[in-house]
């Protein structure tokens, strides 16, 4: 994933959070710092972080229950950073749902060795101009689509729908999130445009096809993911 990926930032040591966001913002990241717990947990459920890298003890909802809460619904990379370096410690926050675990203090060049594998197990499979998930196949040079070998004839509004969906496996990413990224403009709240283009999609790409791709989170959105 390039480095201009979206991280969202949940410490609440001020010092901490400004030495982690230099470093990251130094490599070209994209970075949002939250303070507080709720807070943080809001951002990550409103936005679509492309990675998320948690304190453990936060005000009002620790990092660990802010883990369990978002593994419900949403696939997105957790990186924990805590001072609580036990082995117990460290098996609560990967049971929880995070994918890597950093101990404080930590040297900047082991952090960002750490963003850059996150990110790299998170991305779909690229090579070239093709974007792969499971047995679905995106050219974005061609403007082609496959699924286990068989093209599937899109719109051009349908495609870059499919496309954004796939460059965030397994995130759920809500009606407002797709329109205003894909459309390039606010969302117009009363308007079912988006799950007319998801119907579009799941005919095309999921009926007579195993395992099924795209989900839909009941209030939420939609996300595509491959089965584990």
């Amino acid at each position: 994933m390039a480095a201009s990926a979206r991280i969202l930032l949940v410490e609440d040591d001020a010092e901490i959070a400004s030495a982690v966001a230099l470093e990251l913002e130094h490599e070209q990241y994209h970075v949002t710092v939250e303070s507080d717990g709720l807070r943080g947990l809001a951002a990550a459920e409103a936005g679509d972080p492309d990675l998320l890298i948690l304190d453990v003890m936060l005000p009002s909802v620790s990092g660990i229950d802010i883990c369990r809460r978002l593994r419900r619904r949403s696939a997105v990379p957790i990186l924990i950073l805590t001072a609580r370096s036990s082995v117990s410690d460290r098996v609560e926050g990967l049971d929880a749902g995070a994918d890597d675990y950093l101990t404080k203090p930590f040297s900047p060049e082991e952090l960002l060795a750490r963003v850059r594998s996150c990110l790299r197990r998170s991305a779909p499979s690229l090579t070239g101009s093709r974007i792969e998930l499971a047995d679905l196949q995106l050219d974005t040079m061609r403007r082609e689509v496959a699924r286990g070998g068989v093209a599937i004839e899109l719109t051009r509004r349908e495609f870059d729908v499919l496309e954004f969906l796939l460059r965030h496996p397994g995130q759920v990413l809500s009606r407002e999130t797709i329109f205003e990224r894909v459309w390039g403009y606010d969302f117009l709240g009363d308007s079912n445009v988006i799950d007319v283009y998801i119907g579009h999609l799941r005919r095309k790409i999921d009926v007579g096809f195993e395992p099924r791709l795209i989900r839909t989170v009941r209030g939420v959105g939609y996300t595509l993911r491959a089965p584990p």
